[in-house]
């Protein structure tokens, strides 16, 4: 094929992918109402999964901070005209591309396979299966535990008892995708170790020697992301993170015993 033929083939995937995700929008739009009431406000709520076992797992030693989930729930409110109506189009076009991801990896990778070797082929493929489980590992662990952390404690913090919370949607949702899109990009760090691993810029080496370093780092970050001051809920966001780093350490390349 000439340069113009895999020009032309690249726009039939892009433009395959686009219909895919026009599809999926159309779909999500017409059943947001319904996702938004159990899925998107689910944290909002006290029944919500994380909170119900965060209660029964303190209420095991009273060494462990109260997590009571009485009571617990945060009202949003709209304050701009149009906020719910562009929310609802954003939603649906984001989640979308999200649920689409496997179906566009798999129009990539039909448009990249036929130039690739055999060995390639596996290595190429193995990327992406490995780069579309944790992206979505990823979601699940920021919808599932960063993202109700960190609401539960900003909305309960107050500077002055005289200052009440009323959060508005906007601000909701710019934060619960913003937390769900950085924890899916934080577990692409094992794929982007073993492709540096692989090209030779990434030693395991780096890992034993760093491992100190950041440790510390990544307790910065978890006490970043959870700005919250019990230690339980700190190791909560900690222990993922740091499982990654140890799984990045594991996939680079041991290549001194190698030589």
């Amino acid at each position: 094929m000439g340069f113009w033929s895999h020009v032309d083939a690249l726009r039939g995937v892009i433009i395959k992918a686009l219909l895919v995700v026009v599809a999926m929008a159309i779909i999500l739009f017409i059943f947001m109402p319904q996702i938004f009431d159990t899925v998107i406000l689910a944290p909002c709520r006290g029944d919500f999964v994380l909170y119900r076992l965060f209660e029964k797992v303190t209420a095991l030693s009273p060494m462990l901070p109260d997590f009571s989930t009485d009571g617990f729930e945060v009202k949003l409110i709209n304050i701009q005209l149009a906020s719910q109506f562009f929310i609802h189009m954003s939603t649906s076009l984001w989640l979308a591309v999200v649920l689409s991801m496997p179906i566009i990896f798999y129009l990539l990778w039909g448009f990249i396979a036929p130039a690739l070797y055999p060995g390639e082929k596996r290595g190429v493929k193995r990327a992406f299966l490995l780069g579309s489980l944790m992206f979505f590992i990823g979601v699940a662990v920021g919808y599932f535990v960063v993202f109700p952390v960190t609401l539960r404690f900003l909305a309960e913090y107050h500077i002055s008892q005289m200052i009440p919370n009323q959060i508005s949607l906007d601000s909701y949702m710019d934060n619960l995708m913003m937390l769900i899109l950085v924890m899916g990009l934080v577990f692409e760090l094992p794929l982007v170790a073993w492709m540096l691993g692989a090209i030779g810029i990434l030693k395991r080496q780096f890992f034993s020697k760093y491992r100190r370093h950041a440790i510390v780092f990544l307790l910065v970050l978890a006490a970043f992301i959870t700005p919250t001051g019990d230690p339980f809920t700190l190791s909560i966001v900690f222990m993922p993170i740091y499982l990654l780093w140890e799984a990045s350490a594991l996939l680079v390349p041991n290549r001194e015993k190698s030589e």
